[in-house]
């Protein structure tokens, strides 16, 4: 099976795409850096430096995708550099979507959000739910996994104290659970959860909450 990710160098792309690896996959990432300091498993990954808003930079590696997962996404805006809820959390998903579909690709997996942030706009998961209604209808499989914050090692987007915190939730499973479908996720788990919608024989679905991506992992 081939894979493409884009924000393949992220947080949790690059574990996604890690794992896709071992899995004996091919799989291509497309990051604005490129290929990531991440290990010698990123030899084995074809990797193209390109922002996802400049498609005729990636389309062509389209060609032969059976899955796209599309790992892109912010907490913070920078509206002077254009980066905004609405740009990156919507319409990356919508562009790299359609570009998805006339290419003939199968699957698409969209990495969204069960909820917003403390203390961040409404415009982040409206952008989000914005993207999840466009590409709902498209032709080929649309999978989109809803999670809460998803912590671990070189966590970017929330301070290590947030990050400490999230880990002692999640590690507590009643605790956790609470939480209902914002319960936080290990980047491992959350990434292992991403790959086997992406492989999957069957997709469940929309959305695809936290008690149904607990039981991928």
């Amino acid at each position: 099976m081939h894979l493409l990710v884009t924000g393949g160098n992220g947080f949790i792309g690059r574990r996604v795409c890690a794992r896709a690896v071992r899995e004996g996959h091919e799989v291509t990432g497309v990051s604005r850096s490129g290929r990531p300091e991440a290990g010698s498993w990123t030899e084995d990954v074809r990797w193209i430096a390109a922002d996802v808003f400049d498609p005729g930079a990636w389309r062509d590696a389209l060609s032969g995708v059976d899955c796209v997962v599309h790992s892109i996404g912010i907490i913070a805006e920078r509206p002077q550099a254009g980066v905004t809820f609405e740009r990156v959390n919507g319409d990356s998903a919508v562009l790299v979507a359609l570009e998805a579909e006339r290419a003939g690709v199968e699957r698409f997996v969209y990495i969204s959000s069960s909820t917003k942030p403390p203390l961040v706009r409404e415009a982040y998961i409206e952008a989000r739910r914005r993207a999840e209604t466009a590409i709902t209808d498209l032709e080929m499989d649309v999978v989109v996994p809803r999670f809460g914050p998803v912590y671990g090692p070189d966590q970017p987007h929330f301070p290590e104290i947030a990050n400490q915190l999230f880990a002692v939730v999640g590690a507590l499973g009643p605790l956790a659970r609470v939480m209902g479908e914002d319960r936080p996720f290990a980047v491992g788990a959350a990434s292992q959860a991403v790959y086997e919608l992406a492989v999957a024989d069957e997709v469940p679905s929309n959305p695809v909450t936290a008690t149904e991506l607990s039981a991928l992992t």
